[in-house]
């Protein structure tokens, strides 16, 4: 029989892949996505959109300041230009929710970001050259995860200041420590692979084993494990800020708008829009870690390659 005429599945199935592009394969698979990861994206595409358009949605300053404060709890049934009325020093709540959400989200985006470049770098070093290498990153690792983040973190901002470069720095390190356990457990798995060896022999240098033989084998667990360390690192921006050494005012920030309002819930009984004022900042946090998670659980399956019930 002659061989040009014979089928081969495998050709077949690899020409099918080559002929559909990069946005065709990302459309086919988000379209057999389920409801709970739409309303995932959908929710960051509307954070993102309402951080990046900050400036043109908000209708007064971040800072800017009017006659009256408190404008829909002294006054409810009156007319007022405030969407959501003024905080206790006649700020705009619906401006400094805006506001808030660039400023979160952004310095939550670029902190996660920095605790993967340290912690994943790390991880993969640890992974690669084991032996004393190993031992005394994992020893340090283990040393940082025994003190709890929170209070380690509210007591170096207590000593070098609160200041935006120092709490991104800061947590960045403190949440480096378990994509560092996580970048190590998968590197190990991939590390003594045959292609791993191979590379080892042709001389190639520990960065380029990283970037083109490692990363490449473990990212969907790496990425999975980006939108967790982003909600835990959102969340803790909210709490630091919350307790008074975060974002430091004027800035607009959720967990400082809390801070500022909570004191109005002990008048709920008498004006309901007084109690929930200090629950909008805080609905607004919960909104975008539950969508992040729900884009995440979707990704966690895909990659997993388990098939759907059907």
């Amino acid at each position: 029989m002659n061989s040009e005429h014979t089928y081969n599945a495998k050709n077949e199935v690899s020409n099918i892949f080559e002929k559909r592009s990069f946005f065709q394969r990302a459309f086919i698979t988000l379209k057999k996505a389920p409801i709970s990861a739409w309303i995932g994206m959908i929710i960051i595409a509307f954070y993102l959109f309402v951080a990046i358009f900050a400036p043109l949605i908000a209708p007064y300053g971040e800072e800017e300041i009017s006659k009256v404060a408190y404008a829909k709890i002294i006054n409810p049934e009156g007319e007022t230009k405030h969407l959501l009325g003024t905080d206790k020093i006649g700020r705009d709540i619906f401006s400094r929710l805006v506001y808030g959400a660039r400023n979160t989200i952004g310095i939550a985006v670029a902190t996660t970001m920095l605790a993967f470049l340290i912690g994943g770098s790390l991880g993969l070093l640890a992974a690669i050259l084991r032996g004393w290498t190993d031992q005394l990153l994992s020893r340090f690792v283990d040393i940082l995860m025994a003190i709890p983040s929170l209070i380690f973190a509210l007591m170096l901002l207590s000593i070098f200041g609160s200041n935006v470069i120092n709490l991104i720095f800061i947590i960045a390190v403190l949440d480096s420590t378990r994509v560092f356990r996580l970048s190590r457990a998968v590197g190990m798995n991939v590390a003594v692979m045959e292609y791993v060896e191979a590379a080892r022999l042709r001389g190639e240098n520990l960065g380029w084993i990283m970037r083109k033989e490692i990363l490449p084998n473990i990212l969907p667990p790496l990425v999975a494990e980006f939108g967790l360390r982003f909600c835990y690192v959102f969340l803790m921006i909210a709490a630091l800020s919350f307790l008074g050494v975060g974002i430091q005012p004027p800035t607009a920030d959720w967990g400082s708008m809390v801070r500022e309002s909570s004191d109005l819930i002990q008048y709920a009984q008498w004006n309901l829009f007084a109690g929930i004022t200090p629950m909008i900042p805080a609905f607004a946090i919960a909104v975008l870690t539950i969508g992040v998670n729900f884009v995440v659980d979707w990704f966690l399956h895909l990659t997993s390659g388990l098939r759907d019930e059907k």
